[in-house]
């Protein structure tokens, strides 16, 4: 780290990282590994094969408190919060006036508990507690817990491999969440993920967090694993990258998000920019959020200009790299409507360079959640 970097936060994890020979970088405001002696493509596959250990404490966790929190945070995001069962989490956007999105985020009902627990991304945390606790001013009080440390156990071996430490925890289904004892700490255990893969978020207090991590790391199925491969992983799945592939110049409708939308809320419309999302629903949208698969082997960065075969821009990549587990690259981002179909011939101009790609399904590697009985 140099000197610029001396302000930088770190994790309760940082020490152990360095100590197994990571690649530290800035990242959020924190010190972070990008990847490991391993290297990115060997912890990739790892995670796609077996278990791989993610440090994500960067991550803001918060407790909603209040008379009805969930029907609160329906006033600035549009899923059904309202109807989210005890034991469960959702997904949701944070919208801002304009239905632009301000970040995504998990809203969590514990059984038994009043209160909700959220996790925010780390870039936006401080402006999302703010937004929040400004908007919802009266209603919810905000109780952040920077002293608390969260990791995700990623990949199709997790579940056995908590199951040692946590007996009957394999018996989550997907997006099911429950406090339980890991290795005789006490956590808060869901059963969901960044990779696509199956797999679990731990929470735990800060200080018992490399006791936990160490615990984990001695299973001889899993492996550290870094940034890197927690890009490359979640771009294969699909994913949004919150300041990449969706902001607050971008809405639900063309991030192809409008899943997120609770069907009750898309009928009252009673959300930030209800009105004008369900229109844009509705009646179509100037661009909209594709997969992308370049014919070749060159990978085509963020910024990337998308263009017809004839020349025309329409559109950029907002995500862009190499999937191992597909040994190809591929990208998402935006284009014009006209051209968002798969399979539609497009052009990446990668140095001035006209190189040939597809419009293409995602996810690019098939999800792999633990789904309980419908």
């Amino acid at each position: 780290m140099n000197n610029t970097d001396q302000n930088l936060r770190r994790t309760p994890l940082y020490a152990l990282h360095v100590e197994l020979g990571a690649k530290i970088v800035p990242f959020a405001g924190y010190e972070m590994p990008v990847q490991y002696p391993a290297g990115i493509i060997k912890e990739h596959l790892h995670t796609r094969a077996k278990a791989g250990l993610f440090d994500v404490s960067h991550m803001g966790q918060a407790f909603l408190h209040g008379a009805d929190p969930a029907k609160a945070m329906e006033r600035v995001a549009p899923s059904d919060f309202a109807g989210l069962k005890e034991g469960m989490q959702r997904y949701g956007l944070l919208l801002n006036d304009a239905g632009g999105i301000k970040d995504d985020f998990m809203l969590t009902r514990l059984k038994g508990e009043p209160s909700l627990y959220l996790v925010v991304n780390a870039a936006t945390k401080d402006s999302d507690f703010a937004y929040i606790g400004e908007r919802l001013k009266g209603l919810v009080t905000l109780e952040q817990r920077p002293d608390r440390a969260l990791m995700a156990l990623q990949g199709p071996r997790a579940g056995a491999v908590l199951e040692k430490l946590s007996p009957g925890i394999d018996s989550l289904s997907f997006m099911h969440v429950t406090r339980a004892q890991v290795a005789g700490i006490a956590a808060i255990v869901g059963r969901t993920g960044y990779t696509g893969e199956d797999g679990f978020e731990i929470s735990v207090n800060g200080r018992d967090a490399e006791r936990l991590a160490r615990v984990l790391l001695s299973d001889p199925d899993v492996l550290p694993v870094g940034l890197g491969a927690r890009d490359s992983l979640r771009l294969e799945a699909g994913l949004c990258l919150y300041g990449h592939d969706i902001d607050e110049t971008t809405d639900p409708a063309e991030a192809d998000l409008v899943w997120a939308i609770g069907k009750r809320r898309k009928l009252a419309k009673d959300f930030p920019a209800g009105e004008k999302i369900m229109d844009r629903v509705l009646n179509g949208t100037a661009t909209r959020r594709v997969g992308i698969r370049p014919e070749g082997k060159a990978p085509a960065r963020d910024g990337t200009a998308i263009a017809t075969r004839q020349g025309r821009i329409i559109g950029r990549i907002t995500s862009g790299g190499f999937g191992p587990s597909l040994n190809a690259p591929i990208a998402m981002g935006y284009v014009e409507t006209a051209f968002a179909s798969d399979g539609t011939e497009i052009s990446l101009m990668v140095r001035d360079k006209a190189l040939p790609a597809r419009v293409a399904p995602m996810p690019f590697v098939p999800h792999r959640y633990k789904r309980g009985a419908v």
